[in-house]
């Protein structure tokens, strides 16, 4: 007997989940849910299907469905998994970073940019994953059970901010939920070349990897290709050549903030993937170059900063709600062009 398991959406760089779907063989003898799971998909503890079950994340021909519920021939089946299986070994390592809350189930971090979240090509060491896994190793949890960190969103190397991390499967499969269903709260704040007609907006765009350059990503001007992302930003604050804006993810595709604001004629300031890192707006002037380019050595990256993160405990259902301060090279940049916007600063 065969059966067909689709994957529905493939793992992005910032939300990391799998949506199958399972259509079950006309043949397929009645067995329970968490057993023809763990036997169709590789990799797949038991404990992890039971806890998706638990979190609704299993629906049966459109309902909710219990891990002892008997799957029957011509089911229709689809399942939402939190950060597929690695196909390489991860090694605990001793990595600074920085803990603003930890509990038995939940880990949030404010990572400092340059580090790698997740070890991966070109990076298989010293990564966020790495320093976890050392922070945690010999610690037991929820239920005695020893701590593991479970990955449920990533940020990129050198955005800055606040990273939730899962302390077992169980607290993963909630977290992952809200992340599919976009009740994560993230706002980001970015500065970008260029001035703003309005205070506010919303871009609609479907990404996909550029052709030219499989490294980033674009806006496809075809509807029925790419991912479907929406980023609603605000202006905050107004410095002529460049402007600080507050960005709000509908949904966390990778380099979607960077992508679309290119999109739309306003790259991160100093992103480099993206084109922000030359002059972009402002003058000939010589010292206005040289200006540029000391703001550019403020901050050796793109201005991006996660400095909102909100989401509903997995276990006590309470919301929970952290910020975190500008690092010390965006406040940097911005006060440098906070005093050249009042004519205050010294090119």
């Amino acid at each position: 007997m065969t059966t067909d398991i689709s994957p529905i959406a493939e793992v992005e760089e910032q939300e990391l989940y799998e949506h199958h779907r399972i259509l079950v063989d006309k043949g397929q003898a009645m067995l329970r849910m968490d057993k023809f799971l763990q036997m169709r998909l590789e990799g797949v503890s038991r404990t992890k299907i039971q806890a998706a079950a638990k979190a609704g994340c299993i629906l049966v021909n459109g309902k909710a469905a219990k891990s002892n519920y008997k799957v029957k021939p011509c089911d229709d089946i689809s399942i939402l998994l939190p950060e597929p299986p690695h196909d390489f070994e991860v090694l605990p390592e001793q990595v600074p970073f920085n803990i603003v809350y930890e509990d038995e189930d939940v880990l949030v971090v404010d990572k400092q940019p340059g580090l790698v979240v997740h070890p991966g090509h070109g990076n298989y060491t010293g990564t966020l994953l790495n320093g976890l896994l050392y922070y945690m190793q010999g610690k037991t949890g929820r239920g005695g059970v020893p701590e593991q960190p479970y990955l449920v969103h990533r940020i990129d190397k050198d955005t800055s901010g606040l990273l939730l991390v899962a302390k077992n499967e169980e607290a993963q499969v909630v977290l992952a939920k809200q992340f599919f269903e976009h009740s994560i709260e993230r706002k980001y704040m970015a500065l970008v070349w260029g001035g703003f007609d309005e205070d506010s907006g919303t871009i609609v765009g479907n990404l996909e990897r550029s052709p030219q350059d499989r490294r980033i990503m674009h806006v496809t001007p075809d509807p029925e290709r790419g991912k479907y992302a929406v980023t609603h930003w605000k202006v905050l604050e107004r410095f002529g050549y460049v402007t600080l804006v507050e960005c709000v993810l509908e949904t966390g595709r990778t380099h979607q903030i960077r992508a679309h604001m290119q999109h739309i004629g306003h790259p991160l300031f100093n992103d480099a993937a993206y084109g922000g890192d030359r002059i972009l707006k402002g003058t000939t002037f010589t010292r206005y170059k040289q200006f540029v380019e000391n703001a550019f050595r403020l901050i050796p990256r793109q201005a991006l900063h996660a400095f909102i993160l909100g989401f509903d405990h997995p276990s006590t259902g309470k919301h929970l709600h952290f910020e975190s301060p500008l690092p010390e090279d965006f406040s940097a940049a911005i006060s440098k062009w906070r005093n050249y916007a009042s004519g205050s600063s010294q090119l």
